[in-house]
């Protein structure tokens, strides 16, 4: 049977060696720094961090998985959303009903929420599988992000009369590729 309960510090030791193993499958595209799961780690165990929960996934008083939400808020649905940053358990583990648990316990503790969001590569279509069998579906965005916030904002790199790269009316491919590029925050608004 799982067990679900919230990250702590006496976790860590337990849950960093399969954070790591989250972090060399395939189920990430990049490499992502050491210190930077540390840090999460760390967020996820902080109270005063609001926007990050941590959960162990135990079977028989045993950690053997882990799991990161984090909140938001979205214009397209008119409320919050919980966003599955990951969910890992050891390959052991895995086929027995856990992940369906897990989102049993979401749904029981983040009950107003209107979307629950979740991201998943092509080289996992067993998480795939699960996903759809319980209700979810791909949404037709492409995401992109901008590594180190608005650190990497690069606003030299833009042509054209208005700051944005963008003339009146302008609606054909801007990305030199043939994609029209719209940009648009999380929500929904128009970004840039």
């Amino acid at each position: 049977m799982l067990n679900i309960r919230l990250m702590t510090g006496a976790d860590q030791d337990a849950v960093m060696p399969m954070v790591e193993d989250f972090y060399h499958s395939p189920a990430v595209e990049h490499p992502v720094d050491p210190a930077v799961l540390e840090r999460t780690f760390q967020d996820a165990i902080d109270a005063n961090e609001p926007l990050l929960t941590g959960l162990v996934l135990e079977e028989e008083g045993k950690a053997v998985g882990y799991a990161y939400l984090t909140e938001c808020y979205s214009g397209e649905v008119g409320g919050r959303c919980v966003f599955f940053e990951e969910m890992y358990f050891q390959p052991q583990c895995r086929g027995k009903g856990y992940g369906t648990q897990v989102f049993r316990w979401v749904k029981e503790h983040y009950p107003h929420h209107r979307r629950v969001r979740l991201e998943v590569t092509d080289s996992n279509p067993g998480a795939i599988r699960l996903y759809e069998k319980l209700g979810f579906r791909f949404l037709e965005y492409r995401q992109m992000v901008l590594e180190g916030g608005f650190a990497g904002f690069q606003t030299d790199k833009l042509s054209g009369g208005r700051e944005d790269g963008c003339e009146s009316g302008m609606s054909g491919p801007v990305d030199g590729h043939g994609d029209t590029l719209q940009l648009h925050s999380v929500g929904g608004a128009p970004l840039l």
